[in-house]
C-alpha cells in the first residue's frame, strides 16, 4: 500500500473513505495536519502514531483500510472475572491463554499492527494473529495486565477483540454470505431491466431518436450496479495495488471499468457510429457474482466438518441442585456439577458416571458402532448419545478441553494451514495475473488496427476469461475436505504440511506396546525365591507401580486387585520413575526396585539365576519380564502377557505389500520384540531402546534418506513423535504423545494408519490435479478469446465454472473411504 499520507486531501488519512462535508477532525502528525473522517478515525491514527507503530501504513497491502474502526465491545470489564475466563482460557498460575475473534482484520499489515502493539503491552509472552480466522491467540500474564486492558489496547489501534466462540464465527460468515447476497439480488434485477433495453436497441431503436434516450437508462441502470454490486472486484484490485500485489480481482475490475467507460463515452457524445456495453458491465457483474457466491456455498459445504462436529455438543444440560432439575446453558456448567442425562439425550460434558447404568453409542470417538456399557465409575465424554438408562454424571472437565473441543480445534487449525505445495501456488498468481493483463493489452493493440469495439471487447473478454481463483483454490480446498474426511472417520490432521509429508513416507516405524500390542497387559506368571512371600510382593509391587502411568503398572495394580491385595494402605516414598528403565521407592521401610534386568544391575542388585531361567523361557514365548528386588536382594520375576491388535497383521500385510519398510521398536527386551515380529510376519527390530535413544533411532534412519512415520502412544514415544517427518498417535495413548503428534488416531485402530496414508496421497494428488485443470482451462480458453472468439459475457460464465470444477474435484476426496 502507498503510504497514508498519500490520500487525497478529501479522503480520510486513516481509512481512505470520503470526509464528509460536516466533519472537522483535524491532528498535527510528524509535523503535517491530517484530515480524519470521524473521532474513531482520529484516534486510532494518534495510538498508532503515539506508540511508534506508523510503520503500519507503509505495510498495509491489501489496502481495504475502506472502513473506521470497529466499535469496542461493551462491558468488557467481565472477562476479568476467572468464572467468565474460564469457559475460553487455559491457565497455568497467572499464566493465561485465549483465542479472540477480532472485527477489522483486513490484512498481513493488520497482523503486523496487532502483535507489535500487543507485544508491548506488559505481561504479554505471545501474540499471533491468524488471518484467514481472525484470531488472536494471546498468552499474557495476568499479574501484571488484565485481559480488559489488552482488549482496550486492541481498540485504541482500530480494533474490537471478543473471546473466540464458534457460533459467532458461524454468524460472521452468514453475514458475509448476506451482503453477497444483496449485491447479487441488485445486480440481477439491473440485468433483468437492461435485457429490455438491449432488445430495444438490436431491434432498431439505435437507429432512431430514442437512441440517445435508451442509452442513458442504461447508464442510470449500469452505474449504480457497478459501484455496489461490482464493489468486491473494486475492494479487492485498489488494496493490491495500494500494496505493489496484483489480485484476482484486478481484470475484472479493469474489463468491467474499461468497458463502462467507453460506453459513458458514447453515451455522452451522442456518437451515432459507437455502441454502448452497459448491459454487458451489468450481466458480467451479475454473472461473476453468481460464481463467486456459489464458490462460496460449495466450498463451505465441502469443509462444513468442523460445523457438524459442533453441531454434536449440546446447548443446554440437566443440571442437579439440591435434588431439582435445572435446564442449564452449557456454559454455565461448572466443574463438580451433577449432570442428569436422560436416555435418548447426546451426553453434554466430559465426566465421570456417580449413578446409574446404560449404554452409550460412542461412534463418534471411538468408531465401534455398537454402544458401550457404562455404570458408576465410568468416564462418558461430550457429544456421545446415552441410549437406554439414566446416568447421574460429575462434570470433570470445562467445556473448552473436552475431547469433542479438542477435535474442533485441530480441525480448524489443519484447515487453515498451508501446506508448501499451496505456497508455490499462491506465488504464481501475482504473475498469472501480470501475464493476464500483458495478454489483454496485446489483444486490444492487435484488434485495435481493424475495429476498436471488437478490440475492447476481446480484450475484456481476456481480462475476464483468466482465472487465477482456480489456481489460488486448488490446494487449500483439497486441505479443507481431506481434514474433514479425515475427523469424520477419526484421523485428525494437525495441519496441511502433514498431509503432503505422509504421502512421500518411505519407512514406518512402530512402538510395540499399547500400538501393535492392545497395551492391555495382564500378569501371567509370577515367580519368587524361596524365602519371600507371593503375597508381599504382589502387594509392595503393586504399592509402589500405583503411582505410575505405564501399561506395566497398571498391570500389576490390576493383578493385586484380583488377588484381594489392600495394597493401596502401604505407605509408600522417595517414589522415582527413570523411563525406560523401571521405579524405586520405599514400603514400609524397605527399598523397592522394579524393572529391567539392566536396571537392577545398574543399582547393585545381584540378579538370582534360577529366576533368569525362568524369564528367559518367558521371554521366548514373547512375554514382558519385570523383575523385583528388596533392600537389594531379587526376589521375583513377574511375567506379562500382551496380545496383538486383531487389526495389527492386517495393516502389516498391506504396507508389506505396497513396498513400505517397517521396523519395530521397543524398549522391551529383543527375546521379547522379536517374538512380536515374528507373529506378524518379520520384520526389522530395535530392542531395548531407551526414550531418549528412540529419538535417535529415528534421526539415523533420516540420516539414511528415509521419510519416517512414526507410530507410538506413550510419553516416551513423544521425543521420537516429534523427530519424525510425521507423528501419529493413536487416541487411547497419554496426553504428552497426542499433544507431540502430527496426526491423531480417534478411532484407536490400527487400519487407520493406512487409511491416513491413502487420505494423504489421494489429497495430495487431488491438488495436482486441480493446479493442471486451472492451467489447461486457460491454456485453451484465453488464446480463444484473444482471436476474438469468446464474448465477454461467454467469458463469464465459463470463468467461475472453472472454479466450481476445482471445487467439485477437491469434493470428490469425500468418497475416499466408501464401499
Amino acid at each position: 500500500m502507498t503510504q497514508a499520507g498519500q490520500h487525497a486531501t478529501h479522503d480520510c488519512f486513516h481509512c481512505g473513505l470520503p470526509i464528509p462535508s460536516d466533519a472537522h477532525f483535524k491532528s498535527a502528525l510528524e509535523q503535517r495536519e491530517r484530515d480524519f473522517c470521524c473521532f474513531g478515525c482520529q484516534s486510532v491514527c494518534a495510538a498508532i502514531y503515539e506508540a511508534g507503530l506508523q510503520g503500519y501504513y507503509q505495510r498495509t497491502p491489501e489496502g481495504v483500510l475502506l472502513a473506521p474502526p470497529p466499535a469496542p465491545p461493551k462491558d468488557i470489564e467481565i472477562y476479568d472475572f476467572d468464572e467468565v475466563q474460564q469457559e475460553f482460557t487455559t491457565c497455568s498460575g497467572e499464566v493465561r491463554d485465549i483465542h479472540l475473534l477480532v472485527e477489522g482484520i483486513h490484512c498481513a499489515a493488520c497482523v503486523w499492527l496487532i502483535e507489535r502493539g500487543l507485544n508491548r503491552a506488559p505481561g504479554v509472552q505471545l501474540a499471533e494473529v491468524n488471518l484467514a480466522g481472525k484470531r488472536l491467540h494471546l498468552r499474557w500474564d495476568n499479574s501484571q495486565s488484565k485481559l480488559s486492558d489488552l482488549i482496550r489496547a486492541l481498540s485504541r489501534i482500530g480494533y474490537s477483540a471478543v473471546p473466540y466462540d464458534p457460533e459467532t464465527a458461524e454468524g460472521s460468515i452468514q453475514k458475509t454470505n448476506r451482503a453477497m447476497l444483496f449485491r447479487l439480488f441488485f445486480a440481477g434485477f439491473a440485468a433483468m431491466n437492461m435485457m429490455w433495453i438491449a432488445i430495444a436497441l438490436y431491434s432498431g431503436a439505435n437507429q432512431d431518436e430514442f437512441r440517445s434516450f435508451f442509452h442513458w437508462v442504461a447508464l442510470v441502470l449500469a452505474t449504480p450496479t457497478l459501484f455496489y454490486s461490482g464493489y468486491p472486484f473494486y475492494r479487492g484490485a485498489l488494496g493490491g495495488l495500494r500494496a505493489g500485489h496484483l489480485t484476482m480481482d484486478l481484470p475484472i475490475a479493469l474489463g468491467l471499468s474499461v468497458t463502462y467507460a467507453y460506453s459513458v463515452y458514447v453515451t455522452l457524445t451522442n456518437n451515432q457510429h459507437g455502441e454502448v456495453f452497459f448491459d454487458t458491465v451489468t450481466n458480467l457483474t451479475f454473472v461473476i457474482l453468481i460464481g463467486r457466491y456459489l464458490e462460496g456455498m460449495f466450498r463451505h459445504q465441502a469443509v462444513s466438518a468442523t460445523k457438524r462436529l459442533m453441531e454434536l455438543q449440546p446447548r443446554v444440560a440437566l443440571v442437579m441442585r439440591a435434588g431439582i432439575e435445572q435446564m442449564t446453558p452449557i456454559r454455565g456448567v461448572m466443574l463438580g456439577d451433577h449432570v442428569l442425562i436422560k436416555p435418548g439425550y447426546t451426553v453434554p460434558v466430559d465426566g465421570v458416571v456417580l449413578e446409574g447404568h446404560s449404554a452409550v453409542d460412542e461412534s463418534m470417538l471411538s468408531g465401534e458402532s455398537l454402544p458401550v456399557s457404562k455404570r458408576a465409575g465410568a468416564t462418558v465424554s461430550a457429544g456421545t448419545v446415552n441410549t437406554s438408562g439414566a446416568l447421574l454424571v460429575e462434570v470433570r472437565t470445562q467445556l473448552k478441553d473436552t475431547t469433542l473441543s479438542k477435535i474442533i480445534q485441530l480441525v480448524e487449525e489443519a484447515q487453515s494451514s498451508k501446506a508448501p505445495i499451496q505456497r508455490l501456488a499462491d506465488t504464481i498468481v501475482p504473475w498469472f495475473v501480470l501475464v493476464t493483463m500483458i495478454c489483454a493489452a496485446t489483444t486490444f493493440f492487435i484488434w485495435n488496427s481493424q475495429d476498436f469495439e471488437i478490440a475492447l471487447m476481446a480484450a475484456t473478454s481476456v481480462l475476464i476469461i483468466t482465472c487465477p481463483c482456480a489456481l489460488g483454490m486448488a490446494t487449500p480446498m483439497s486441505i479443507a475436505v481431506a481434514s474433514g474426511l479425515g475427523a469424520k472417520h477419526g484421523i485428525l490432521v494437525k495441519n496441511g504440511l502433514v498431509l503432503e509429508t505422509l504421502s512421500k513416507v518411505t519407512h514406518f516405524v512402530f512402538d510395540k506396546t499399547g500400538t501393535l500390542t492392545e497395551g492391555k497387559m495382564s500378569v501371567a506368571q509370577l515367580q519368587c525365591t524361596a524365602g519371600a512371600e507371593a503375597n508381599v510382593v504382589v502387594r509392595f509391587a503393586a504399592a509402589v507401580e500405583r503411582y505410575s502411568e505405564h501399561g506395566v503398572a497398571r498391570a500389576i495394580t490390576a493383578y493385586a486387585e484380583e488377588q484381594q491385595q489392600s495394597f493401596r494402605d502401604e505407605a509408600v516414598s522417595d517414589f522415582q520413575a527413570t523411563a525406560g528403565l523401571g521405579v524405586a521407592a520405599k514400603v514400609a521401610g524397605q527399598s523397592v526396585l522394579l524393572g529391567s534386568a539392566n536396571w537392577l544391575t545398574q543399582c547393585g542388585v545381584t540378579l538370582n539365576t534360577d529366576l533368569q531361567a525362568h524369564a528367559q523361557t518367558w521371554e521366548a514365548d514373547g512375554m514382558s519380564c519385570v523383575y523385583m528386588a528388596l533392600d537389594g536382594q531379587q526376589v521375583a520375576v513377574i511375567a506379562l502377557a500382551d496380545r496383538l491388535r486383531s487389526d495389527a497383521q492386517q495393516m502389516v500385510d498391506e504396507m508389506r505389500a505396497a513396498g513400505i519398510k517397517m521396523t519395530l521398536l521397543s524398549g522391551d527386551r529383543r527375546p521379547v520384540a522379536e517374538a512380536i515380529a515374528k507373529q506378524l510376519g518379520g520384520m526389522e527390530v530395535i530392542a531395548e531402546v531407551l526414550p531418549q535413544d528412540k529419538d535417535r533411532v529415528i534421526q539415523q534412519l533420516q540420516n539414511e534418506g528415509a521419510i519416517v512415520a512414526m507410530v507410538g502412544d506413550g510419553v516416551n514415544d513423544a521425543p521420537a513423535l516429534i523427530r519424525a517427518d510425521v507423528g501419529i498417535a493413536l487416541g487411547s495413548g497419554t496426553d504428552v504423545s497426542v499433544e507431540s503428534a502430527d496426526i491423531v488416531l480417534m478411532h484407536n485402530e490400527l487400519t487407520k494408519v493406512l487409511q491416513a496414508t491413502q487420505l494423504s496421497r489421494r489429497t495430495l494428488r487431488t491438488i495436482k490435479q486441480n493446479i493442471g485443470l486451472s492451467f489447461v482451462y486457460n491454456a485453451i480458453m484465453v488464446p480463444l478469446a484473444m482471436m476474438a472468439q469468446v464474448t465477454p459475457l461467454a467469458a463469464a460464465i465459463t470463468m467461475p465454472i472453472s472454479s466450481l470444477v476445482v471445487i467439485g474435484n477437491a469434493a470428490r476426496i469425500r468418497t475416499l473411504f466408501k464401499k
